[in-house]
């Protein structure tokens, strides 16, 4: 106790920064004006300034912070603020490609043209599919068909009745029989002569019509060979007929379309193609059964608009929770027909690249990373400056099916990837790509400054939250107290989380026990229950840890001394919740050759932070009591009852002092915990999570009884971090719980063990009675334990270098 009464313990003002209510000149947070979230990040939001300004290729944004920062909330309010003002991009479209149907053309289009011109060619298919049919069907059509065919038809007849009078001329009749035509001599009463008649004739009579038949048939021949001809130009007429008729049907249409649209090159090379298309495809329209059905044909007039930005207001802002490889470029779908996939232009379908394209396309980017082929198709459209849709086994060649290959689309947007800072730089260091595609990082804070400045800052932020939440607005009291607890959340008091989900999840729980408590604002209490039972429901495995020390399952003692023995101060996270608890470590000291054994090193438990903890703690003790002599000692240090792994180096006090005790054989008092790091000269250092630590010995000490100079020790250097909560405050105010700033292991020494240090004198010797003096009698005594031993296996041929026992205890 004297030693504890020698150096004075924290004050209550020490272990808490609470927040004066009056500090604030206003009553509740409805007075208050919205305030921006991203004001508390001036960094990240120059940076999110710059990196949208700027058009230059590769400038790009990731957007760094840790989880809870409420990174996708901030940016896409920040982005829609900046694209309110940007223009709007064009519409997006497919049309057909009448050239090369497996290549659709790509067609953008003014701002909400795409919409009305989808309409547009919907109607001038609907206004086709009637006027088609109906001329075709006119009287007038059917007139001048009948003329043509009829004209057409004399032309034959005039040909073969040439060949039929010359032969009647000669006194032979051109015959038509069932096999085509026949000439035969004619007889006086002008029918055909028979055969014996015409046998009976004189031989220059026959042989006469014999020769003019011949003549005849030659002249009959070549009239007939007229025929194709004259059907050919039959054909050539009517077809000619047909695409007169035709262009009289959809002209009109077609040309108020070409007015309409006569500003976009586009859309009038779509309307001259429609007009080739349907003139070269009449067939479809007149045939019973086409090659090619009307509907097909009229199918390839209609327009496949993929991004319609009507009712945009600037520039688009995307969000794609999923970003994967056919949601970033798009997708070409298919339809079953006989057994057979089939698919056209009407059927590739927007991707975000798409829709975002002219604005900005914010993803996730640990999510982005997870999806196979999602990262490198990324990287290869902002490289190519075009988004070219293909499925993901065209686009690595594990496929050779025939499919669709649409035109790429030009891009002109900003990709914002969010994600933590590890991700951020491990695609740094690992991908040489990364940099040149996303050269603006908007590093957010994970804490601000909790100064005269920033509290009414962080006042409005509050009032913000509130308001778009709808939530109860807040009094002086309940703004104090959620202060309070971002300092805690920090752990800092001097800091204030910028975790925005956080305390959005406070707002609301603190909402949800105003309205219980019918509370009009939400106040200190209702802050203050919040915060309690988020603590109480994440506390079942911290009560089952608690309660196995208390039955005396976990041996720790907080009563009495003990020699090599004190409760280090460890923390357990699971989840977002983090709880501190006692550890027993020991040490044990013997004659030896200078080694100290980590045994959760040896057994594999200790990790790569605490195993340099130990090499320092060795080498300080050497150059504490032995600078310029061999260290004759065996030590060990051991976490008892640890099963699971160790690491860290905030234990290195308290086994200093540990190992100390057991080489002095002095006590060290149970009812004090150790915490901080050790450096090679004796210095304390800072560790984390000091404030779960003391209030985990805390509750340990009073579910044993009463709380009676029972304390902590911590680095001075964490004595700003402190924000301990209520229950620990009232002790520290009644002097029943103690907490003392150390800032070397003498100050840690004196504290524990209750007894003096003592300074040498010119010869190197302590005072008789203090610490130091035993630790070196300790030492010495090893070392003529280790000299003797020496001594004997050399007097001792072939005997074996054994390790000293220390039999004196």
């Amino acid at each position: 106790m004297d030693a504890q009464d020698s150096m004075s313990p924290l004050s209550v003002a020490q272990i808490y920064r609470a927040c004066p209510e009056d500090l604030f000149d206003f009553e509740v947070t409805s007075e208050l004006g919205s305030l921006d979230l991203l004001s508390s990040h001036r960094r990240a939001r120059d940076a999110l300034d710059f990196g949208t300004a700027m058009r230059s290729e590769g400038f790009n944004l990731f957007v760094l912070g840790q989880p809870g920062h409420g990174m996708h909330d901030m940016t896409g309010r920040f982005l829609a603020e900046r694209s309110h003002h940007e223009p709007t991009p064009p519409d997006i479209a497919y049309r057909y490609n009448f050239d090369d149907p497996a290549r659709p053309c790509y067609l953008s289009l003014p701002t909400g043209t795409g919409r009305v011109l989808s309409a547009d060619l919907d109607n001038l298919v609907d206004e086709l599919r009637t006027a088609i049919p109906a001329v075709f069907e006119s009287d007038e059509y059917q007139n001048r068909l009948h003329e043509l065919k009829q004209a057409m038809g004399e032309r034959q007849r005039d040909a073969i009745e040439a060949v039929r009078r010359e032969a009647r001329e000669h006194d032979i009749l051109l015959l038509s029989t069932p096999n085509g035509f026949t000439f035969a001599p004619a007889a006086d009463d002008d029918k055909m002569m028979s055969p014996e008649d015409f046998q009976k004739l004189p031989d220059d009579d026959r042989e006469r019509i014999e020769g003019t038949v011949a003549i005849l048939q030659k002249k009959l021949t070549a009239a007939i060979r007229r025929m194709p001809r004259l059907a050919k130009q039959l054909r050539e007429q009517v077809d000619a007929l047909n695409e007169e008729m035709l262009e009289s049907a959809i002209g009109t249409p077609l040309e108020e379309l070409e007015e309409r649209y006569a500003n976009h090159e586009g859309v009038l090379a779509h309307l001259t193609a429609i007009r080739e298309a349907i003139l070269a495809h009449v067939g479809s329209f007149i045939e019973d059964e086409p090659d090619i059905p009307p509907e097909a044909v009229f199918s390839r007039c209609h327009l496949n608009l993929i991004v319609d930005n009507q009712g945009t207001d600037g520039a688009p802002v995307v969000y794609l929770d999923l970003p994967s490889h056919q949601h970033l470029v798009g997708r070409i779908e298919h339809h079953v027909h006989n057994g057979t996939l089939l698919t056209d232009f009407s059927l590739i379908r927007a991707g975000g690249l798409h829709r975002a394209n002219g604005g900005y396309l914010v993803l996730d980017a640990r999510t982005l990373l997870t999806q196979p082929g999602a990262w490198e198709t990324l990287k290869r459209v902002l490289r190519a400056g075009e988004i070219r849709t293909e499925s993901l086994e065209q686009a690595y060649g594990l496929i050779s099916t025939t499919t669709l290959e649409p035109e790429p689309v030009p891009l002109d947007l900003k990709v914002v990837l969010l994600g933590e800072r590890l991700l951020y730089y491990l695609l740094c260091e690992h991908d040489p790509d990364f940099l040149e595609l996303f050269k603006v990082q908007a590093d957010l804070e994970d804490d601000l400054p909790r100064n005269d400045e920033n509290l009414p800052l962080f006042a409005r932020m509050l009032a913000t939250q509130a308001r778009e939440a709808a939530l109860r607005p807040l009094d002086r009291s309940g703004v104090a107290a959620v202060m309070e607890r971002a300092s805690r959340l920090a752990d800092d008091q001097r800091k204030l989380t910028a975790r925005h989900r956080a305390l959005g999840d406070l707002l609301q729980e603190a909402d949800h026990w105003a309205g219980q408590a019918s509370a009009a604002v939400i106040a200190r209490e209702h802050v203050e229950k919040a915060v309690s039972q988020q603590l109480w429901r994440a506390g079942r495995l911290r009560e089952r840890s608690f309660e196995q020390i208390v039955r005396g399952t976990l041996a720790i003692r907080t009563e009495g001394h003990e020699v090599g023995q004190v409760n280090g101060l460890s923390v357990l996270t699971l989840g977002d919740f983090a709880f501190g608890q006692p550890t027993r470590i020991t040490a044990t000291a013997r004659p030896g050759a200078g080694q100290v054994v980590d045994i959760e090193r040896e057994a594999r438990l200790g990790g790569r932070i605490h195993s340099k903890a130990v090499m320092i703690l060795s080498r300080c003790l050497a150059g504490r009591y032995a600078p310029d002599t061999p260290l004759s000692l065996s030590a060990s240090l051991a976490f008892e009852q640890s099963y699971g792994g160790v690491e860290g180096d905030s234990a290195s006090v308290a086994e200093a002092c540990a190992l100390i005790s057991a080489i002095a054989r002095a006590g060290i008092d149970q009812r004090l915990a150790v915490t901080g790091s050790i450096d090679q000269y004796g210095r304390v250092q800072a560790v984390g999570g000091v404030n779960e630590k003391i209030e985990g010995f805390f509750e340990i000490c009073r579910a044993r009884g009463e709380l009676n100079g029972h304390g902590v020790l911590l680095p001075t250097t964490n004595v700003e971090q402190l924000m301990l909560g209520n229950e620990v405050r009232e002790a520290v105010a009644d002097g029943r719980f103690r907490l003392y700033a150390i800032a070397d292991l003498d100050q840690a020494l004196t504290l524990l063990t209750g007894l003096p240090l003592g300074e040498a004198d010119s010869e190197g010797r302590y005072p008789a009675g203090t610490l130091n003096a035993g630790v070196m009698e300790r030492l010495a005594a090893f070392h003529e334990a280790v000299k003797r031993k020496a001594e004997g296996n050399d007097g001792d041929e072939g005997g074996q270098d054994e390790e000293v026992d220390d039999h004196d205890g």
